[in-house]
């Protein structure tokens, strides 16, 4: 049963009117360019230019008057043609003319003023001679060719004028040829041959009949196709190949066919059993068979694909051999390609899905709590942490609370650039260094000065970043005392208003070699909290960062942190409100409540 619905009545009768549309269109453009052609081969005769000079004429004309092209190349009418008797042919074109079989004619040069070739004119035809339009060589003797053959002016009197001036002949067979006639096209396959002879050129063309366009066809078909006939007499070791066959072997046609029993010694040692099995079905069991093998060709190995059956005597015995062949290398190629690309996607995933594992086993290492309160001195601070819509983008954000030997409470949020194994290495070595130089006492604009060095020679052949807030908080004073390093600045809860705080901001860690940051005071007061978040709660697909910001702001605002002592609800509240399940990047949050 087909996986497609079948299509109404209605539906095709509307797919065959839009095709019988197009080929009016195409009909329409067709009976335009047959008045175009006549328009230029009459106005090329009357002028005595060159068909090319005269479209270039017609073409400036139509600019002028502003009309189609199509449109001035209707009012041009035939050239009044000079009534001249031709001179007497010499003796030996009658007798050339009287022999022939095919339509030949006999054409001398029509001159302009400085002697250039613009046309030819028929100095004498044979009986046999017929036009594609139909006229006959009685008709047309006496005439200029672009008057009998409009389309010669397309690229035929051009062959002629080089055969002339040069002396090489000039054949094509099979040539598509378009003749034009009182505004009508006249198409047709047939063979030419144009040689200078004398002070003239003497023309054959004969028109194919259906059964040479169809072999004509079956060879074209065979160049694009890539096939290749044979056929193999048993009891007269006459062989018959196409010219497709022997490309395909890579064998030179003057060495002629090869042999039946040869066809071992032209494929790879390999293939040999093939070769072998195909003969076997075809003399033995008298099987037509399809086989395919790879034979030795001067350009590299080819793969062939074989149609190969005997043909039987009333006897039943084998007494010829038939074969179709065709070049698959092309398609075994592609096929190759196709399989290392999957290959290679495939160690690419695998590669993908374990550094995503590293990736997620490192952050539950170092950040064990991603939600929940936490008690310091002084604070209650709740923590989130939430991975993106794609877990394969797993990102570097991470956290730090905790009390120093000073009484101090270390407070630090960070966010490691990129994702997935290195923005998780970044983060591991941020926020374990910062851990153990936090225990030196020094203030934390010194802090982001050594986390800025390690950053930056962390990295041996790539360049990494990071943002980052660190402060210390001190619950005798209830002051914080922090640095910012590129990241998004706090927002502060106080008496129902939601601000950010206002500091001094120094550049993203490992950016330079060398850099000293700044320090920033804020003062707080019991039942404040200050909210510290990464990039990802205000970052939307498609949306501006402040108007992403503006949002967290009116939903904090929305959640009155009054009705919330405890700032995991909060949190909650907040990525309620901002529908967070969309979002494309990690998100860290870290609500820190003033006792």
């Amino acid at each position: 049963m087909t996986e497609y619905a079948p299509l109404s009545r209605y539906e095709t009768g509307a797919a065959s009117a839009r095709i019988r549309e197009q080929l009016a269109r195409l009909r329409q453009h067709m009976r335009g360019e047959a008045i175009v052609a006549e328009a230029t081969a009459r106005l090329a005769i009357r002028r005595n230019i060159r068909p090319a000079e005269a479209a270039q004429e017609l073409a400036r004309t139509a600019q002028h008057s502003g009309l189609a092209l199509v449109d001035v190349a209707r009012v041009v009418e035939p050239p009044q043609e000079e009534a001249e008797t031709p001179p007497e042919p010499p003796g030996w074109l009658r007798g050339v003319l009287d022999t022939a079989h095919v339509s030949m004619a006999y054409l001398t040069p029509v001159r302009d003023a400085t002697a250039r070739i613009v046309d030819f004119r028929v100095l004498a035809a044979n009986e046999n001679a017929t036009t594609v339009a139909g006229m006959k060589g009685s008709d047309v003797a006496g005439r200029r060719l672009l008057a009998i053959s409009p389309g010669a002016a397309a690229g035929l009197l051009d062959a002629c004028i080089r055969v002339y001036e040069t002396g090489e002949p000039f054949s094509r067979e099979p040539l598509e040829y378009v003749e034009v006639m009182d505004s009508v096209l006249w198409p047709a396959t047939m063979s030419l041959r144009v040689a200078k002879i004398d002070d003239g050129v003497l023309t054959t063309w004969r028109l194919l009949d259906e059964e040479e366009l169809l072999v004509s066809g079956w060879e074209r078909a065979q160049r694009l196709a890539e096939f290749g006939w044979a056929e193999w007499n048993l009891a007269s070791d006459h062989t018959w190949w196409t010219p497709q066959m022997y490309e395909m072997f890579g064998r030179d046609r003057s060495e002629g066919p090869m042999a039946l029993e040869d066809l071992p010694a032209a494929v790879i040692p390999d293939d040999v059993p093939l070769v072998e099995e195909q003969l076997r079905s075809l003399l033995e069991f008298r099987e037509a068979v399809e086989t395919e093998y790879r034979v030795l060709h001067r350009h590299g190995v080819r793969h062939l694909s074989m149609f190969s059956e005997p043909i039987l005597d009333t006897n039943g015995v084998p007494i010829k051999v038939r074969c179709l062949a065709q070049d698959v290398t092309r398609n075994r190629r592609k096929e190759r390609a196709l399989a290392v690309a999957h290959q290679q996607a495939h160690r690419q995933r695998e590669r993908a899905e374990e550094e995503h594992r590293v990736t997620v086993q490192l952050q539950n290492t170092i950040l064990p709590v991603r939600h929940g309160i936490v008690h310091l001195p002084g604070l209650t601070a709740a923590v989130r942490y939430l991975p993106g819509e794609d877990l394969w983008r797993l990102g570097g954000d991470w956290f730090k609370l905790r009390q120093i030997p000073d009484g101090r409470v270390l407070v630090a949020i960070g966010d490691a650039m990129g994702h997935g194994l290195t923005a998780a290495s970044v983060m591991l070595q941020t926020r374990a260094g910062l851990a153990g130089l936090a225990y030196t006492g020094a203030p934390p604009s010194r802090l982001a000065t050594w986390l800025n060095d390690l950053v930056v020679n962390s990295a041996e052949s790539v360049t990494v970043t990071s943002t980052a807030v660190i402060g210390h908080f001190d619950p005798e004073s209830r002051t914080l005392c922090w640095t910012n390093a590129g990241h998004p600045a706090p927002i502060l809860l106080r008496d129902g208003r939601a601000e950010l705080v206002e500091g001094r901001s120094g550049i993203m860690l490992g950016a330079f070699d060398a850099t000293e940051y700044g320090m920033s005071t804020l003062q707080l007061r019991p039942c404040d909290t200050l909210l510290l978040y990464t990039d990802g709660i205000v970052e939307r697909r498609g949306a501006d960062y402040g108007a992403g910001l503006d949002a967290l702001l009116e939903a904090i605002r929305s959640c009155d942190h009054g009705e919330h002592e405890d700032p995991e609800e909060l949190i909650d509240c907040l990525l309620r409100l901002l529908d967070v399940e969309t979002a494309e990047d990690d998100i860290c949050l870290v609500a820190l409540r003033v006792l």
